[in-house]
C-alpha cells in the first residue's frame, strides 16, 4: 500500500512539474516578447508608461497592467497572437477611465517631489514647482497619482501636492492673471502683515494667480487649490510681463547659473532649494524662459550636437580642444560605449568660457576642464559630449518655449 501511494505521488509531482514548467515557458516567451515590444514602442520609462505582465489564474492567462501607449498595447497582443499564447485582456491605457474628467491638475505646493514609484520609499525623480501644469495617470490606494509634467516626465506624486481639475477648470486656471515668484524665497501671509499667519512658503520661479494690489507693499495672490493670502509685492511680478521679459541669451543663462552657487545638491532636486546636475541646468533655463527635458540622459539628445571630439577622444585637454563650445552650451560627462555597453550619461554642466564651466555636484560650483587650472574638475576625462540649447526652442528638438507647455 505505501508502495502505491508512494508511486502515486511520485506521479503527481511529475505531472506537476510539467504543467509548471509549460507555465513557465509560457510566462518566458511572454516576457521575450514584452522587451521586444517595450524596445520598440516604450524604451523610456520616464516618458511612456508600459507596466504588463502575463499571470497564470487557475487554466488561464490574464495579461494586466497599464500603458500610455495605444501602439505598444497592440504590438503586444498581435505578437502574443501569432506565438501561440492565449490570454485574456486587462491591460487598461492611461489616463485611468476611473479618473473620469479630472485628468489635469496643477501643483499647488511651492516645490512637489516626485518619485519613481507611489510610495515614500521609491526613489526621487524630479520635482515641480507651484503653478506648473500636470496630467494625471492614474492613483493607486494609498494616496499617490502616476502623473505627467510639462515637458513629459512621468512619474508618482502624492495626492495632496496638487489640484486636480477637467480640461475646462485647467483652461479656466491658464486664463486668469497670474504673478510669478522673482526672489529667491518668500512667504504668502494671512493677511498683509509678515506677523500673520503663513499660508505657503514661495519660491523663485514659483506662479501664482494674482488678485491685485493690496496696498503699497503687499499683493493678493491665490494658490490653484483655492487658499488665497498676501506676497511682498517686491517678491512678485506680472507673469505675461516676465515671460516678455525673458532673453535666453548666453549672458543671461550664465548670471542665472551663478546664482546658484552655494545651493547643496539633492538627487531629483530641481529648484532653488536644492538641485541636482541636471535639475540645475533645467532650473537655470526654465528661470530664462525654457523648458528642458529632466535628465542628463535626455537633455544630452536635445538642441543642436557641438563637436568636443578632439577633447574627448584625442586626449587634447586644452581650451584649444573645446574651441567649439560656446557659453551657456550644455556638457555631459559618463562612460565611453564599448562593444559590450552602450554609452552612459551620468553628468551634466553649463559651459562659461575658456574651459570652464557651472555644475552641481555636493553644490552648485565653477570648475575648469582644464588639468592645469587650480579648480581643475577630477572628472573632467569623463567628459562625453555636447548640446546647444540656446536658439532651439519650438525647433521640434526637446526644448520648449514656457509659452508653450504653461498656456
Amino acid at each position: 500500500m505505501k508502495k502505491i501511494l508512494l508511486l502515486t505521488s511520485m506521479a503527481a509531482a511529475v505531472l506537476a512539474g510539467c504543467c509548471n514548467n509549460q507555465q513557465d515557458a509560457t510566462i518566458e516567451k511572454f516576457n521575450d516578447i514584452k522587451k521586444g515590444v517595450k524596445a520598440v514602442h516604450a524604451p523610456d520609462s520616464r516618458s511612456k508608461t508600459f507596466d504588463v505582465n502575463l499571470e497564470k489564474e487557475g487554466d488561464k492567462y490574464i495579461l494586466r497592467g497599464v500603458t500610455t501607449q495605444q501602439q505598444a498595447k497592440d504590438s503586444l497582443a498581435h505578437a502574443l497572437k501569432a506565438a501561440n499564447i492565449q490570454f485574456e485582456d486587462s491591460l487598461f491605457m492611461l489616463p485611468c477611465a476611473k479618473l473620469g474628467e479630472k485628468t489635469y491638475a496643477v501643483s499647488t505646493q511651492s516645490v512637489i517631489n516626485f518619485r519613481t514609484g507611489g510610495k515614500y520609499s521609491a526613489e526621487s525623480a524630479t520635482q515641480v514647482m507651484m503653478g506648473t501644469p500636470l496630467r494625471l495617470l492614474e492613483k493607486n490606494d494609498n494616496g499617490w497619482t502616476r502623473a505627467i509634467t510639462p515637458e513629459g516626465y512621468i512619474a508618482w506624486v502624492t495626492n495632496a501636492s496638487y489640484q486636480e481639475m477637467t480640461k475646462e477648470e485647467l483652461d479656466a486656471y491658464k486664463a486668469k492673471d497670474k504673478v510669478i515668484v522673482t526672489t529667491k524665497y518668500t512667504t504668502i501671509y494671512e493677511d498683509n502683515s509678515d506677523k500673520s499667519q503663513m499660508v505657503s512658503d514661495a519660491v523663485w520661479g514659483n506662479i501664482l494667480i494674482d488678485l491685485g494690489n493690496a496696498g503699497i507693499y503687499w499683493r493678493k495672490v491665490a494658490i490653484a487649490d483655492g487658499r488665497t493670502g498676501y506676497i511682498p509685492q517686491r517678491d512678485v511680478t506680472n507673469f505675461e510681463k516676465w515671460l516678455d521679459s525673458r532673453n535666453p541669451t548666453a549672458e543671461n543663462i550664465i548670471a542665472t547659473a551663478k546664482q546658484f552657487i552655494g545651493v547643496p545638491y539633492m538627487w531629483g532636486g530641481t529648484s532653488i532649494k536644492a538641485v541636482d546636475c541636471s535639475g540645475f541646468t533645467k532650473s537655470t533655463y526654465f528661470l530664462n524662459g525654457l523648458v528642458l527635458a529632466r535628465d542628463a540622459s535626455q537633455q544630452c539628445h536635445t538642441g543642436d550636437n557641438v563637436d568636443i571630439s578632439k577633447y574627448v577622444n584625442d586626449s587634447t585637454y586644452t581650451v584649444e580642444a573645446l574651441s567649439n563650445l560656446k557659453k551657456g552650451d550644455l556638457i555631459f560627462f559618463g562612460s565611453k560605449a564599448t562593444p559590450e555597453k552602450k554609452e552612459r550619461v551620468t553628468h551634466v554642466g553649463i559651459y562659461i568660457e575658456n574651459g570652464i564651466f557651472i555644475h552641481s555636484a555636493g553644490k552648485v560650483r565653477i570648475n575648469s576642464l582644464i588639468p592645469s587650472d587650480d579648480n581643475y574638475y577630477s572628472g573632467s576625462k569623463r567628459l562625453l559630449r555636447a548640446c546647444r540649447i540656446i536658439g532651439n526652442q519650438d525647433m521640434g528638438k526637446e526644448i520648449y518655449s514656457i509659452e508653450k507647455l504653461y498656456k
